[in-house]
């Protein structure tokens, strides 16, 4: 058997009373069992406070929520990295903002609706240094979520050493031709996008179908390493969805 790791990358959904039968609480057992299914090594997630988030983590152990000194913001969300501590060592992390000032907090620019930010670690999977970063692009303007993306190639530029592998994951809120795509791969064009399926949406609102949609949940990684799978985990139970998203599920071999 190869030997692999499994990482995730999934938009959870904030917690709203105004979702009713998929309102948090409702569908917080079904989204833990799923992502425990898959035994990942990582977990990267978008949307979500940090009472809900603390929430996931209790849920999810013993998988740990990697948040060091973390500054929280009541109001924002955040995307998350979870780690499977038996599988994955941390070095360092951190968060930074997708704006002018990435180093303030809550910072917003280029017209975009709400703060947006990226959160990385530095980490070692079965010995292999690696970059790994969660994040949520604006849901909006196609030209706010370019100059996010610009923000983010830079900062996960000056983060890099050494030429350790980058694994990049999150809500791009654009579908995979898009500028945002183009200005990440042009920064890292040792990147690329495992997909290999017919495209199809990885929204969906509740209903575990979108045809008007996009997949705009990616999983990033250098072209040096082999994809064994890569899929959307549609799970549900009985008519609950765990999420507005599907769970994009990729396992790497090492």
């Amino acid at each position: 058997m190869d030997a692999s790791f499994t990482v995730i990358s999934s938009n959870i959904r904030f917690s709203t009373t105004d979702d009713g039968l998929h309102r948090w609480e409702n569908r917080l057992p079904l989204l833990s069992q799923i992502l425990l299914s898959h035994r990942p090594a990582l977990i990267a997630t978008q949307e979500g406070r940090e009472p809900q988030l603390r929430e996931l983590a209790s849920s999810l152990a013993p998988m740990k929520l990697v948040a060091d000194g973390r500054p929280w913001i009541e109001e924002r969300m955040y995307p998350c990295l979870f780690i499977d501590p038996s599988q994955v060592e941390v070095l360092s992390n951190g968060d930074f903002w997708l704006s002018e000032t990435p180093e303030i907090p809550g910072s917003v620019s280029f017209e975009s609706t709400f703060p947006r930010l990226c959160t990385w670690a530095r980490v070692k999977i079965h010995e292999e240094a690696w970059l790994i970063a969660s994040t949520h692009l604006d849901h909006v303007l196609v030209e706010t979520r370019k100059l996010q993306a610009q923000v983010l190639a830079k900062q996960l530029q000056v983060l890099r050493q050494n030429g350790e592998s980058i694994l990049l994951m999150g809500d791009f809120n654009d579908e995979p031709q898009s500028q945002a795509r183009h200005v990440l791969i042009e920064a890292f064009p040792e990147l690329y996008d495992p997909w290999s399926k017919p495209e199809e949406s990885s929204h969906h609102p509740f209903s575990g179908s979108c045809p008007t949609g996009h997949r705009i949940d990616w999983i990033l990684l250098p072209q040096k390493k082999k994809v064994l799978d890569v899929f959307l985990d549609k799970t549900n139970e009985q008519g609950t969805w765990p999420s507005d998203h599907f769970p994009v599920i990729c396992k790497i071999k090492v």
